[in-house]
């Protein structure tokens, strides 16, 4: 793909849309064999948005959730253009479904695209409970171990290391609704969380984060620990996938089993 053609290609389309839930059944097609939540989140009309080319004939279509965009179908500079300019302009990762796509990404972002690489743990995972009730019970002195209620929501959504362990959702009510969660507080600070950074019909994607003067401390293996007992008391699946090598690995603590890496490109405003 030239840049010329990017050049001609970039114009606004009138047939790209948002699709409604009545609408899925056209474009799962295009998802098929994808095996991420916040697809079928997405595809479930639980959370997030899905957009395409052409709602009568979709080509080309997008699961996007928070800071996500999964990317399907046919490439096209002209959807990314929609995409970037009139659909859904704050993801900044953006996960596409084979290298054809990745090209595309590539040429329509150039420098703006940095290229990494990210790790999908498999999605049945046979834990150890007594394992993780181990792990979930190794809370330092001085540290208290709660469920993300209001004030804890609160504070998470306040403060910037924190904001993604709640950012998907607009206010606690529709937390409490929709999402779980464990946090770590230290003389009434948050200073470590685990949560729902997504959630489908059956279960969530795990977001975890630690203030950074409380890292290397564990505290993220206690808040996961504690997190994934609680989704398998509620019969729900507890997704991880991983951002880096780091986060597989203590994926893989956890009690978790690689499945496979895939590319993703980070997406510089």
């Amino acid at each position: 793909m030239t840049h010329n053609e990017k050049g001609k290609g970039i114009r606004k389309l009138q047939q790209n849309q948002f699709v409604g839930q009545a609408e899925n059944r056209k474009i799962a097609p295009l998802f098929a064999g994808w095996n991420e939540t916040m697809i079928w989140s997405c595809l479930q009309g639980v959370m997030g948005n899905l957009y395409v080319d052409d709602a009568a004939q979709p080509n080309s279509a997008a699961a996007v959730l928070g800071d996500f965009c999964f990317l399907a179908g046919a490439p096209s500079l002209d959807f990314l253009t929609f995409l970037t300019e009139e659909a859904c302009q704050n993801f900044s990762l953006i996960v596409p479904a084979n290298s054809a796509l990745g090209d595309c990404i590539e040429c329509f972002f150039e420098e703006r695209a940095k290229r990494f690489t990210r790790y999908a743990t498999k999605k049945d995972t046979a834990f150890d409970l007594q394992k993780l009730g181990k792990m979930a019970e190794a809370v330092p002195a001085g540290l208290t171990l709660v469920p993300i209620e209001e004030e804890i929501f609160s504070m998470a959504k306040a403060l910037e290391w924190s904001q993604d362990l709640v950012s998907q959702y607009r206010d606690y009510e529709a937390y409490r609704e929709k999402g779980i969660g464990t946090a770590l507080l230290y003389q009434g600070e948050l200073v470590a969380g685990a949560s729902s950074y997504s959630v489908y019909k059956d279960g969530i994607e795990i977001e975890i984060d630690t203030r950074a003067d409380w890292r290397r401390n564990g505290l993220a293996r206690i808040c996961g620990a504690a997190l994934i007992q609680r989704c398998l008391d509620k019969k729900i699946y507890p997704s991880w996938d991983a951002h880096n090598k780091a986060s597989l690995a203590l994926a893989m603590q956890l009690g978790y089993q690689f499945d496979h890496s895939y590319t993703a490109y980070e997406i510089r405003k």
